[in-house]
């Protein structure tokens, strides 16, 4: 036999070889297992190319380094058969391993077919030197090659489908192990074959007349495959990174709109449903229910009392007493019923009902919930609820009515007194009805300047020459009539209407009395009300400056009314307007005086110029009464901080006889002068002084006669 002999280094390039081929293998599963479709066609066409190349020329390069005394050459058609075999055998393992599944009895058919196929492969490739005479092989090593083979196969389709979806870190040294292990297997099944393999002396290599010479052979073969498979490898690697970049961003983006979906369907405080998702679920739940032919209750929850908190506390205390009421709330909630914010301090409460009573029950334990004390940062707050319930089909069949009915429900418990729940009945519905539709005349109202203001005069009490007048609004409705104040502010100050319809009474009242000041009455002071919500308006104070530049009208001819409860509502900030309307030079009253819950302390630094005191403590006035004293004790506290005192409401003789004595600057009400259109107001007053001078020269006479 023909002495063999082996180069080390160039076995070493072809174990190297063939551990990077069963690393290719493995990174090319990974792709198949994590791509679909077209995807994953792709992949396993290119792996199968890159796979069967790095494992043929393995085999090559392992044949490159086998020696024997006489010259070596290859048949180009073999040759290229063995490696079409390769490729099929390495697609054919790709396949096995992107299946679902891998039993046991397919792992073991796999492994028959694949090392049949790496064993075709080998010999193969030894068929292409056409030896002559031909090879020998020892039937023991030939056996044991082949089981090897199929060892071999085995090993790597196990490893391939258990390591296929493994990603990340651990991925790449797990794969990595599992290649030295592949590797070395394959390259045993290699060397083993040549093992088996004897060369008779005398044997002649006849490759034919297509033939590679083994040097340039081995260069072809190390660069060719190792261009292959690095390509693969880079294709991977980028497709890896691009993929897990674009996970990333998925996850990002996904992230963004789960965030995005939570902003715009969840209120930013209690993170409760907001009104989109509440009535997108109340829309569900109608339909629902018409289906099922069941029940359902709507009920709407507004705080009493909240304000107080929020504006005295902060909105920062507010905010958290929001939180925990929500909290309450959720609290007594079962599965399927809805919370919502709709705002401010409004709640709703969307929950299952067999019957009313069910409803009635849970408004019940609601208020009882709600109206326990809250700890707030070592605050002990305390709210009350009004609740508004309206029952599904009985009280609406739409969202619209649903909603509408439920809220007129709660203010009627609001107007009942307030801590407590109704269920909706038609006549609150026309009454809500009847408030909507008079809000919307008074838009058209103020567009259309149906609006008028009348002036009630004050007296002096000493003398009672006139001291000036008080503009009071009226409504002159196209259908009710004159509308007196109380039936129609109320609602314009709830709606905001209250801030144009105050300007344009401040405006009307100065222009009225520039044409006074015109006509000789220089000494007489126009009083006009500001509400609480134009006294909090952050344009009061440009309304006021742009009405006394507009008529050229003197400050100090100005008085603003403000009460006494909107004064002490927020003191600082009321300090801070009240001093900037003082600075322009306007007279500041403060009216209902005594009604409210004043500090001495707080009502010494009012840049005030006047008292009013309410005409509650005027209409009551007898003999020894209490308003008697109340009244009493207010002039001398006016007089003690140098402030006008003037007693509205005055109706009778009496009443003017004990104000007089009590020492008032002036006095208002019906017995000296009705509020009356500008028109008749000097005809008026001239026919007033008339009168007095008349019962003055009448007191005179009489006082002569007794005399004489």
């Amino acid at each position: 036999m023909l002495a063999a002999s082996y180069d080390p280094g160039i076995v070493a390039v072809s174990i190297l070889v063939a551990m990077l081929a069963s690393y290719t293998a493995l990174d090319m599963a990974n792709r198949i297992a994590l791509n679909r479709n077209t995807a994953a066609r792709w992949w396993l066409a290119g792996g199968s190319l890159a796979m069967g190349i790095g494992i043929w020329s393995m085999h090559f390069i392992g044949m490159l380094a086998f020696r024997l005394p006489i010259p070596l050459s290859y048949n180009i058609w073999l040759t290229l058969l063995s490696l079409v075999v390769a490729i099929a055998v390495s697609a054919f393992a790709l396949w096995q391993v992107s299946l679902p599944q891998l039993p046991y009895r397919r792992l073991l058919g796999g492994a028959l077919a694949m090392g049949a196929g790496i064993a075709a492969m080998h010999y193969l490739g030894m068929a292409s030197m056409h030896m002559s005479p031909g090879i020998i092989y020892d039937a023991r090593w030939f056996a044991l090659s082949l089981l090897i083979a199929v060892g071999a196969a085995g090993a790597a389709l196990w490893i391939a489908f258990h390591l296929r979806q493994q990603t990340g870190r651990h991925g790449v040294p797990a794969r990595a192990c599992a290649a030295v292990v592949m590797g070395l297997a394959i390259s045993g099944m290699h060397y083993t074959g040549m093992t088996a393999a004897h060369f008779p002396l005398g044997s002649v290599c006849m490759g034919g007349t297509h033939n590679f010479s083994a040097g340039w052979l081995a260069v072809v073969v190390v660069l060719g495959t190792l261009s292959v498979l690095t390509i693969a490898l880079l294709t991977s690697v980028l497709d890896a990174r691009l993929e897990t970049r674009t996970a990333k961003l998925a996850h990002s983006l996904a992230r963004a709109n789960q965030e995005l979906t939570q902003q715009a369907l969840h209120d930013g405080l209690t993170q409760l449903p907001n009104r989109m998702l509440f009535e997108d679920r109340l829309d569900q739940e109608l339909q629902n229910a018409a289906r099922e032919r069941r029940h359902f209750a709507l009920m709407f929850i507004d705080l009493d009392g909240f304000k107080a908190i929020n504006d005295g506390l902060g909105h920062h205390i507010g905010d958290l007493l929001l939180i925990e009421v929500a909290r309450a709330i959720q609290s007594l909630m079962v599965g399927g019923d809805t919370v919502a914010r709709l705002g401010g301090d409004e709640f709703v409460v969307l929950a299952e009902v067999a019957q009313p009573e069910d409803a009635a029950q849970i408004a019940e334990r609601l208020v009882g919930l709600i109206g326990q004390p809250f700890m707030i940062e070592s605050h002990e707050l305390q709210v009350s609820a009004s609740i508004g319930i309206a029952i599904y089909p009985e009280d609406g069949g739409s969202r619209h009515e649903m909603l509408v009915n439920a809220d007129a429900a709660m203010y009627h418990t609001k107007r009942s007194g307030r801590n407590g729940y109704h269920f909706f009945a038609p006549s609150m519905n026309a009454n809500a009805h009847n408030k909507l539709q008079l809000l919307n005349e008074m838009r058209h109202a103020i567009e259309h300047r149906e609006f008028v203001v009348y002036y009630q005069p004050k007296f002096a009490t000493v003398d009672h020459r006139v001291l000036g007048a008080e503009a009071l609004v009226r409504w002159q409705h196209p259908v009710r009539g004159l509308m007196p104040p109380d039936e129609f502010i109320p609602l314009a100050e709830k709606s905001g209407m209250i801030v144009p319809l105050g300007a344009w009474v401040l405006d009307q009242a100065c222009a009225q009395m520039r044409e006074w000041i015109d006509l000789g009455h220089g000494d007489w002071k126009m009083a006009v009300n500001l509400s609480a919500v134009q006294f909090a308006h952050e344009g009061l104070l440009e309304v006021v400056q742009g009405a006394l530049a507009r008529h050229n009208l003197p400050p100090h001819c100005l008085t603003l009314e403000v009460t006494e409860t909107t004064a002490m509502d927020d003191v600082d900030a009321s300090m801070i307007t009240l001093e900037k309307i003082a600075a322009l030079g306007v007279d500041i009253s403060i009216d209902d005086f005594g009604t409210g819950y004043s500090s001495l302390l707080y009502l010494k630094r009012l840049p005030a110029n006047e008292l009013k005191i309410d005409r509650g403590f005027v209409r009551n006035l007898s003999l020894g009464s209490d308003d008697e004293a109340i009244v009493a004790a207010v002039v001398a506290l006016g007089r003690a901080l140098n402030l006008r005192i003037v007693a509205e409401g005055v109706e009778t003789e009496a009443q003017q006889l004990f104000l007089d004595e009590a020492g008032c600057d002036a006095l208002q009400g019906y017995l000296l002068g009705r509020p009356m259109p500008a028109a008749q107001f000097i005809d008026a007053i001239d026919e007033t002084v008339t009168a007095r001078a008349a019962e003055a020269i009448a007191l005179m006479k009489g006082a002569r006669s007794a005399l004489s």
